[in-house]
């Protein structure tokens, strides 16, 4: 049985990061208007190359979470949770999720210092793009020896940013088992040229197609293998927890993005809702306008109050993880998809045009609900990490709502 305790002051914020947040808001402010968003996932890599270069350059965004020795600032998932719920907030369509998240975790959990030393580095400056392949979406890749090493064959689906990524970090059926490899795809072809046509990209051995997703500010691919060359990463046996542990910080980093969108959402309809004016009032005065309002507050709360947990769990590596990830999944889902609704619904005719900003958040929100598993597959997890059921994760539904979901169409 999990202990759902914890220091209370772990919940708080620090004065670092809170100067960190106004520090990013501002740079964000700056860089990521919805007109800039909208042309930063219409071009060719899907995001703005120079600002991801200020995040790192500037503020070390990428380098907050990785270890010193690795060329990291060697501070914790708190201070990047920061980030996450900023960039979620302004809908910023750089890679961090993918990048920093699920291919840092990745390297990190897998201990393998050789991979660590290889490629955090290059994470850390901004330098190098990742992501991962093989989970949570279905894949089928397998993995040989060749005459000059290991290599990979086969596909894998839905891979975020798995059209520019310069490092794939790829679960791939080995001899031995399910075991992880690291591939770095030849960007020389052009890799993002056809991006959003269903063009394929990359090297002989590897090519990418990009997918038409519901959320344009988040790009993922088809990625296929034809003997690409690739270089195991831990050891055999590793790859089931390591995948675990790596989708369960995908988990809450998506909850802390989650929380920066719903936020967004409130203050974007308050100020709406306080100049709008009807019957020569404003509507924000109406009493059925106040209790929506109230009811988005209260949801939001207990969002940022689960993202909160879920980081500290995280970032002190506690027992209690899975627990506390499924919870903030459910809760900040589903908070951000009703500050969605009413984003779009309280501003009226306004609200359902396609030139106003809340309809991206629309599509984040519901390709977000089933990225890592759905509400209900984490409430299915829940009741078997508590004891209620036998079952004690939901990947088998999990995979197939990836699926369906990410790959909505927009037309």
């Amino acid at each position: 049985m999990f202990r759902l305790d914890t220091d209370p002051t772990l919940l708080l914020e620090s004065e670092e990061r809170r100067q960190l947040r106004v520090v990013l808001r501002e740079l964000l402010k700056e860089t990521c208007g919805p007109e800039e968003v909208r042309k930063q996932a219409a071009g060719p890599r899907g995001h703005d190359r120079l600002l991801w270069e200020r995040l790192a350059g500037e503020i070390g965004v990428q380098a907050l979470a990785v270890p010193e020795e690795f060329g990291g600032a060697g501070y914790t998932f708190s201070e990047l949770a920061v980030a996450l719920e900023e960039t979620g907030r302004v809908l910023c369509p750089a890679p961090l999720l993918p990048t920093v998240v699920l291919a840092g975790h990745t390297l990190l959990r897998s201990g393998d210092r050789q991979a660590c030393q290889r490629w955090l580095p290059g994470i850390a400056d901004g330098s190098l793009t990742a992501t991962v392949a093989g989970f949570p979406q279905a894949a089928h890749v397998t993995a040989e020896r060749g005459a000059g090493g290991w290599v990979l064959r086969g596909e894998a689906d839905f891979v975020l940013d798995g059209e520019g990524a310069d490092l794939i970090l790829v679960a791939a059926e080995a001899p031995d088992g399910t075991r992880l490899f690291a591939c770095e795809p030849d960007h020389g072809t052009g890799a993002g040229t056809g991006a959003g046509t269903g063009l394929g990209v990359g090297s002989g051995t590897c090519e990418r197609v990009a997918r038409r997703v519901l959320d344009p500010t988040r790009r993922q691919a088809l990625v296929r293998f034809r003997g690409a060359p690739a270089e195991p990463v831990g050891e055999a046996g590793q790859a089931a927890a390591i995948m675990a542990a790596v989708l369960d910080a995908g988990r809450v980093a998506l909850a802390a993005e989650h929380v920066g969108g719903s936020a967004h959402a409130l203050d974007a309809v308050l100020e709406y809702v306080r100049h709008r004016t009807q019957f020569g009032r404003p509507i924000g005065s109406f009493q059925v306008v106040k209790h929506r309002l109230a009811d988005l507050l209260v949801d939001l709360e207990g969002a940022r109050s689960a993202s909160a947990y879920a980081t500290a769990c995280l970032a002190g590596g506690r027992a209690e993880l899975p627990v506390a990830a499924s919870s903030a999944a459910v809760s900040c889902s589903g908070a951000y998809r009703l500050a969605t609704a009413e984003y779009v619904q309280l501003h009226g005719g306004i609200g359902f045009t396609w030139e106003h900003p809340a309809h991206l958040h629309v599509r984040r929100a519901r390709a977000d609900e089933a990225l890592f598993g759905t509400a209900d597959d984490h409430r299915l997890r829940l009741a078997g990490l508590l004891g209620l059921t036998g079952r004690t994760d939901g990947a088998s539904r999990t995979n197939g709502a990836s699926r369906t979901d990410c790959s909505s169409r927009t037309d």
